[in-house]
């Protein structure tokens, strides 16, 4: 099997489920429970976040575990919204953000809020000097994505951050789930507010994640009940997912220190055999996140060429996975200016740490003996 869906999902480090296993086997008491079982489960939830804070370089209490990306971007732009509408009713985000993001936001206008979707260049980018256009008396939250799920566009977050703290009444929340452990993401200082992150794009497990909070960043929590995770996220604590979270970010950062050149030059590799294939487009921009490789083959449906795929064990997607089953063209690409021949036969390819050359050149191989497959039953 050659599985090139890493921005779908990813396979989780051994390491990660054994953590996993190991925690529920033998901590399996409830935090919040007052005898010495439920204390220990505490104790261990409490290093978690501790190392966890560490890791990103903040503080444990700016640490908020969570079951994942569409979670933490929800409790983020809702929570900033609710709890601070008394100060404004304008957000400020991005025309190619993730369907977690861009349909929490679509709710809040329901809710009598305005959204402004700022456009993108050709290369799948934001302008700094957009958002700041863009900001009014009435603003209070800027989401953009550190890196586009399905292009690997790379957004300008330092300078977005930079022109956030112009304005101390708004907040900057930030969605690197596909950022995270591929791209240096600073914290401290950088005028993000709130940071999203999401445990099985990093090789840990579905159900868990974490949302940073900064130091007294006010969220009306969308979750009632005991008051866990500091009151932003009522409900019993899932103490084996965050320890395991936390071993998949240590293990993940790990390798992008030491790894990330090497995943760099296997995706160029990847291009460089693409571009050798006459019917294929390359859509990704060459300022792009080391993971993602984005292409067209224009006239051919890109749930056919996946499915060949498939039955020879190759995998690989169109777009997000949260919306792929659309069979409607890449908003993403569409965004960008892409013609609809091109936005409509998207297809998305993403590596991890662990792709080899040699599965580079098998999968390259697979597709050119695909298209050819097609255009000859098409011909």
């Amino acid at each position: 099997m050659i599985y090139l869906d890493n921005s779908a999902t990813t396979k989780p480090f051994p390491e990660v489920l054994d953590s996993f296993k190991q925690v529920t086997e033998k901590y399996y008491g409830n935090p919040s429970s007052i005898h010495r079982f439920g204390a220990d489960a505490e104790r261990l939830l409490s290093k978690a976040r501790q190392q966890a804070a560490q890791l990103m370089q903040v503080h444990a209490e700016e640490i908020v575990f969570t079951s994942g990306g569409t979670e933490g971007n929800n409790v983020a732009i809702k929570g900033i919204a609710l709890a601070h509408q008394n100060r404004g009713k304008h957000i400020i985000t991005s025309q190619i953000e993730h369907p977690s993001v861009f349909e929490a936001c679509r709710s809040l206008e329901e809710l009598g809020f305005t959204v402004t979707y700022l456009p993108v260049n050709t290369d799948g980018v934001v302008a700094a000097l957009d958002v700041k256009r863009a900001i009014t008396k009435e603003t209070i939250l800027i989401s953009i994505m550190h890196v586009n799920n399905e292009l690997g566009s790379i957004q300008p977050i330092q300078q977005i951050g930079e022109i956030a703290k112009q304005y101390p009444k708004l907040f900057f929340h930030v969605d690197n789930v596909q950022g995270f452990g591929k791209i240096p993401q600073k914290l401290e200082n950088s005028g993000i507010d709130l940071c999203t992150i999401s445990g099985h794009k990093i090789h840990g497990l579905k159900g868990t994640g974490l949302l940073y909070v900064k130091k007294n960043t006010k969220i009306f929590p969308l979750f009632d009940g005991g008051g866990q995770e500091g009151n932003y996220r009522s409900g019993t604590e899932n103490v084996a997912g965050a320890v395991s979270l936390v071993k998949a970010m240590r293990l993940i950062l790990d390798k992008q220190s030491r790894e990330v050149e090497n995943l760099t030059e296997r995706t160029a590799l990847l291009i460089k055999k693409l571009e050798q294939i006459n019917t294929v487009i390359i859509n990704t921009p060459n300022q792009r996140a080391p993971h993602i490789v984005n292409i067209s083959v224009p006239d051919y449906k890109p749930e056919v060429i996946i499915h060949a795929l498939g039955e020879k064990e190759i995998y690989i997607s169109t777009k997000a996975a949260c919306s792929s089953k659309k069979p409607d063209e890449s908003a993403v690409l569409s965004a960008c200016g892409f013609n609809k021949n091109i936005s409509e036969s998207a297809l998305r390819i993403s590596l991890n740490y662990q792709t080899t050359e040699k599965e580079i050149e098998l999968f390259c191989q697979s597709l050119t003996e695909t298209i050819q497959q097609l255009s000859e039953v098409m011909g």
